[in-house]
């Protein structure tokens, strides 16, 4: 984005209440710009029964944007040449990221790597021999910069190549111990945040953070991981992605083995050594998957008439749907129903969940 009111008018949107990376993509797709967006709000909301939300004001944005730049890191958009192309494969990729380091080093192959943070001593150095190997074989590691694989990965990766994708602001260190790998990750490898500067890592930034993990990797390797861990999240959404999912496997006495070990079992790659997940990973220029971004460019849907609101709303109910079983039942184009979707939303009577899925709030 070369243009700065842009750029400012897509800060301004990101950082509206009722508007998330779903929501953002279909506003640019409608209205084709960012400051387009912003001056439609209000009637979108007003047509799906709601008042006219707030909005993020220009002087916020701009002390955003400077704070970011005082701290040597800057914001990347959507639309931006240098965005990651494989994260804005996701339908939910992060509208805006802010990174600080070399961003190039994500034109490599990249692997994720992660798991538990009470990890065993074993599980940790093998992590950070697979990392120290995948690095001299060419590949960039992603981690989370948590305790115990996530910090072991980094340390085997940091002369290579590593990536650190953090739930805080770019500007916050946690866990604390691991501020000065963190600072060392900024220096070396890439530092990546989504959430603004000074946000604090409260627990539902954390599956967010997880998403960008998996987005950003062709790979994901789980080493040591409970039934129920963020890792397991994370190599979910890899699979939903269609992306490689790999795992170490574990003893069946230590509880934290038995997460890797159910993924093996569901299909998931067996990994003993650097070769297992060399052989995933395609040989692939991630520049040559842009996704294209959902609408830039793109002709407005058809206005529904307010038989076909109706028909909608009479489709939605405290029990979230899947999103193209309102197309199958209304009968009305999807773009019609992702626009009425998207009207309720910045109205506050819609909420997006997991899965593509949409329920009234």
């Amino acid at each position: 984005m070369a243009d700065e009111a842009e750029r400012l008018a897509s800060l301004r949107l990101i950082r509206s209440p009722r508007i998330g990376p779903v929501t953002y993509r279909q506003l640019i797709a409608r209205f084709g710009s960012a400051p387009a967006a912003l001056d439609a709000l209000p009637a979108l909301a007003l047509r799906g029964g709601g008042a006219a939300p707030s909005i993020a004001d220009a002087a916020t944005a701009r002390r955003e944007l400077a704070a970011v730049a005082r701290l040597g890191a800057r914001h990347v958009f959507l639309s931006d040449p240098d965005y990651p192309p494989l994260l804005a494969e996701l339908e939910n990729a992060p509208p805006a990221l802010i990174v600080r380091g070399d961003i190039a080093l994500l034109a490599r192959p990249c692997v994720a790597m992660v798991g538990a943070r009470n990890a065993s001593a074993a599980a940790c150095r093998f992590a950070r021999q697979l990392a120290q190997g995948l690095g001299e074989a060419g590949a960039t590691i992603v981690s989370g910069l948590a305790r115990g694989i996530d910090t072991a990965a980094h340390h085997g990766s940091l002369a290579s190549g590593t990536v650190g994708v953090i739930a805080s602001g770019i500007d916050i260190a946690f866990p604390p111990e691991n501020a000065e790998l963190q600072e060392a990750v900024a220096r070396q490898g890439l530092l990546i945040a989504e959430q603004p500067v000074g946000a604090e890592p409260l627990a539902r930034h954390f599956p967010a953070r997880n998403r960008i993990i998996a987005g950003l990797a062709q790979g994901t390797v789980v080493v040591e991981a409970a039934p129920r861990s963020g890792s397991l999240i994370t190599a979910r959404i890899a699979a939903e992605a269609g992306r490689e999912v790999m795992a170490v496997p574990g003893s069946p006495l230590d509880p934290r083995a038995q997460g890797c070990n159910l993924l093996i079992r569901e299909g998931a790659t067996l990994v003993q050594d650097v070769h297992d997940i060399l052989e995933m990973i395609r040989p692939i220029d991630p520049r040559a998957v842009r996704a294209p971004v959902a609408g830039f460019g793109a002709e407005p849907p058809d206005e529904p008439d307010a038989a076909g609101r109706s028909r909608i709303e009479d489709l939605l109910g405290p029990v979230a749907v899947p999103v193209d079983e309102l197309i199958r039942q209304s009968g009305l184009p999807a773009a019609a129903v992702q626009l009425v979707l998207l009207e309720l939303e910045l109205a506050g009577r819609l909420e997006r969940h997991a899965g593509g899925r949409v329920s009234l709030r």
